[in-house]
């Protein structure tokens, strides 16, 4: 465990000294810079909204179309939802496109259309469960049976216009596709007794996808290891981050106080937040409308890598 400090000039929120004992990280643009999925997710919505979903919007045909267009001109509303939903899980994300298609029309479905809105909206917001505003059965069966489907397409669009080449890359040249110290800092972490777990809005399955990722990066998966465990989604059932941290912290018998979270998400964020933990952000310099959010979110600390000196001095102060 370790002792985080409060430092005026480098903190935005007052935490006191407290001790740490987990961290809770994110894993897409905080730790790995295999996935640059925002161009992607963005053309796969976009195309949702504009042109609705025919029977066959998943086949290899307009997987191929989407890989073309994917990052090709700006798309105001998508790119700033991709921006501002990251964190999320990614059927949520997938389910807000089609929310927004019923709105326009590309989508024809029997409901009320103002709770529809309504739910777009508070998606967009950052809210992932409904349990207030129930979906007539039309809905509910098209959102299970479409949103599943859109999210696989997503990933296969995402594999071809860069995740396959990129983790090529990355088993040639790890650092490339790392965030500058993120290694370093969870190798600290660890030493100082600090267990990691990796949790992310992905489907984790053993040997693909997220985790051949971490793997080919060189982040050591297991119990004892670097890296605790990766948590994930799944394909079919939502899985929104908030929750997962949560039972996270009841089978650890931990409490909020106890736990970092680093994230360049809102989800993660707000989470941490919300359960007490020390929340730090790993944001682009130039990400403006993304600091922003995260402030008002509550992060405690923000940096563009794991590099920045200000995190020995919060963190690792009392070592070596």
């Amino acid at each position: 465990m370790i002792r985080a400090r409060y430092d005026s000039s480098v903190c935005l929120r007052d935490f006191g000294e407290r001790t740490i004992k987990y961290a809770f990280h994110d894993i897409d643009g905080t730790h790995s810079l295999i996935r640059d999925w925002p161009p992607v997710m963005s053309i796969v919505l976009n195309d949702v909204i504009e042109r609705g979903l025919s029977e066959d919007f998943d086949s290899e045909a307009n997987c191929a179309r989407l890989i073309g267009a994917a990052g090709t001109r700006p798309l105001p509303e998508t790119d700033r939802f991709c921006v501002e939903s990251a964190g999320l899980s990614a059927l949520t994300q997938m389910e807000w496109a089609i929310r927004r298609a019923v709105e326009e029309g590309a989508v024809h479905v029997d409901c009320d259309k103002a709770v529809n809105s309504e739910k777009a909206r508070r998606i967009f917001g950052g809210e992932e469960r409904f349990d207030d505003l129930p979906d007539p059965p039309e809905l509910a069966a098209m959102l299970a049976e479409k949103t599943p489907r859109l999210f696989r397409l997503y990933e296969r669009v995402l594999n071809g216009y860069c995740r396959d080449r990129n983790l090529a890359l990355a088993r040639q040249d790890q650092e490339r596709f790392r965030v500058k110290g993120s290694m370093a800092f969870l190798q600290k972490l660890r030493d100082n007794g600090v267990k990691n777990y990796f949790v992310t809005g992905a489907v984790v399955e053993k040997g693909k996808g997220m985790y051949e990722e971490v793997e080919a990066l060189g982040y050591s998966i297991g119990e004892g290891q670097m890296v605790e465990a990766i948590i994930g989604s799944s394909w079919e059932k939502k899985m929104p981050k908030d929750e997962i941290m949560r039972e996270l912290l009841v089978q650890l018998d931990a409490k909020g106080e106890d736990v970092l979270v680093t994230g360049d998400g809102r989800s993660e964020i707000a989470a941490g937040a919300d359960m007490g933990a020390l929340t730090l952000s790993r944001l682009n310099p130039d990400a403006d409308r993304q600091r922003a959010l995260h402030v008002k979110l509550g992060t405690c600390m923000i940096v563009t890598d794991f590099e920045d000196e200000a995190l020995d001095r919060v963190f690792f102060a009392g070592e070596g």
